[in-house]
């Protein structure tokens, strides 16, 4: 079923963010799982691998395992509803089932184990036998809502922006391949349908989807949300019944305030209230992620997470933010990527005409100014304010890539995150110079973003923001030197502290 929305630049930013912070909320929330380690009341959630899997630094656990064999599908712009999409979707479950991950879930691993054996014994079709077993298990076991249909629900509200009852149904049914008991269903529906509020309203409303609820269970939703509006989001643990981690999440986001300077800070603070409820801290977060994300926008994430998290499918290598941020914009493009490729192609082509020299930041030579077209440079890192691919042109011989969403455009909507962006991307080249890398900053013609950048990290290494501009005008002749991108860089550089989140 094919969209019939086409998306704002802000929008495709929320829905970009969407896969993007559920893993992010992931990867920090796993090393706090069960009191597997004590969160100190002074620092912020890292990103440290540990927990009851023993992952890396970074790496996230079967809550976004899942929802990837999800958005595997999704970006090909199935119809969730269907036959063959649910077919592969369970294809995908079993696919990460089979390579033995460290973290399944108790009822997850009993309804994927009787699946493959029976479809090892002959049987086909794995969605119809996956629904089974996931029935089979409710009825022998009547408090069966656990939180793992959730913790993977965000994907399917990507497929079906368009039509909220369709999505409902598609929820349902995704739920029910492993979750067959109803509120399991019910707390996907009311999540998918924030997540699609958000991305198309740019708003939190976690109530909007009690009319999709079954009559007889709206009231009783109804009060259950009411819980999570007024109470302590420390209130919601245990948090394995899916009702309360809905509450817990729900509660994290909705109880967090938003700054006033800066509101996107919002999805860093809720996803540290989030973790900080304890229980199951991965899976309350990835859940609380997933809304964050398509409110706030990928945008609003910093780059240290961006660059650390990752994770299955490994195939040649492990998933990470770009095929995160490719997988959620291919779902709301019904499978196709842009007129340029992007997100799937590995180098995209810019036709505009672009200088090729990689000029040295007036205050720091070990960074490097340039565009789409620099490609003869000795800078083993690079950052990237345009679409690229894998294997850019402009990296040269780089191999690590930050890549930050700014758009060169006079229209504040299409950068709501601006003030931010430009601060976490000078940290961004900041903190690589800190490892010792020299960075290749760029953009597509080095007339908007990256004189501005230039600035924001000119202020953040400590000059006056006139004496950076005027440094980088001179460094950058073709710079445009005026627009809202260039007037807001430097102003804030104290959003970033020194350390950045890790």
């Amino acid at each position: 079923m094919p969209h019939s929305l086409r998306l704002s630049t802000a929008q495709l930013d929320r829905a970009a963010g969407v896969l993007l912070t559920t893993a992010v909320g992931d990867a920090l929330g796993v090393p706090y799982e069960f009191e597997s380690r004590r969160l100190p009341a002074d620092e912020p959630p890292q990103m440290l691998g540990g927990g009851l899997g023993n992952f890396e630094p970074g790496e996230w656990s079967d809550d976004t395992s899942m929802a990837m064999a999800i958005a595997l599908v999704a970006a090909t712009g199935a119809d969730l509803t269907a036959d063959d999409a649910l077919d592969a979707i369970a294809d995908n479950f079993l696919r990460w089932f089979d390579g033995n991950p460290p973290d399944v879930g108790n009822q997850t691993r009993a309804v994927l184990g009787a699946t493959r054996r029976r479809l090892d014994s002959g049987e086909s079709g794995a969605g119809r036998v996956m629904r089974e077993e996931s029935d089979r298990f409710a009825h022998a076991h009547p408090r069966s809502a656990g939180n793992g249909a959730l913790m993977r629900t965000a994907p399917v509200a990507l497929a079906h922006l368009d039509d909220r009852d369709h999505m409902a149904e598609a929820a349902r049914r995704v739920a029910a391949l492993t979750h067959g008991d109803d509120l399991a269903g019910d707390s996907c529906v009311l999540w998918c349908e924030a997540i699609r509020v958000a991305v198309l309203d740019g708003r939190i409303d976690i109530r909007g989807g009690l009319d999709l609820m079954p009559a007889q269970r709206v009231d009783q939703w109804s009060a259950w949300l009411d819980d999570a509006a007024i109470n302590s989001p420390n209130l919601f643990t245990p948090n394995g019944f899916t009702v309360t981690a809905l509450q817990a999440a729900a509660s994290a986001i909705t109880q967090t305030p938003i700054p006033e300077s800066t509101a996107c800070l919002h999805l860093q603070d809720s996803l540290d209230t989030a973790i900080r409820i304890g229980n199951d801290t991965d899976t309350v977060a990835a859940i609380a992620g997933g809304l964050l994300g398509a409110r706030w926008g990928a945008s609003a994430v910093p780059w240290r997470w961006r660059r650390a998290v990752h994770g299955w499918p490994r195939d040649d290598r492990p998933s990470d933010a770009h095929d995160l941020v490719a997988l959620a914009t291919l779902t709301v493009r019904d499978g196709r990527p842009d007129s340029t490729g992007w997100p799937t192609t590995d180098d995209v082509v810019y036709r505009e005409r672009a200088a090729t020299a990689a000029i040295p930041h007036p205050y720091d030579d070990g960074v490097l100014l340039g565009t789409h077209a620099t490609t003869d440079h000795h800078a083993d890192a690079v950052v990237s304010m345009c679409r690229v691919g894998r294997r850019q042109a402009c990296f040269g011989g780089a191999t690590d890539v930050v890549a930050s969403r700014l758009m060169d455009s006079g229209d504040p909507a299409e950068n709501p995150n601006l003030a931010f962006v430009l601060a976490d991307t000078a940290d961004a080249v900041r903190g690589l110079r800190a490892e010792g890398k020299t960075v290749l900053l760029h953009c597509v013609a080095g007339h908007q973003r990256t004189p501005s950048v230039a600035v924001a990290y000119g202020v953040l290494l400590g000059h006056p923001v006139d004496e950076v501009r005027a440094g980088v005008l001179v460094a950058m002749p073709d710079a445009r030197g005026r627009g809202v991108v260039w007037d807001a860089a430097g102003e804030q550089p104290h959003l970033i502290p020194s350390g950045g989140p890790s």
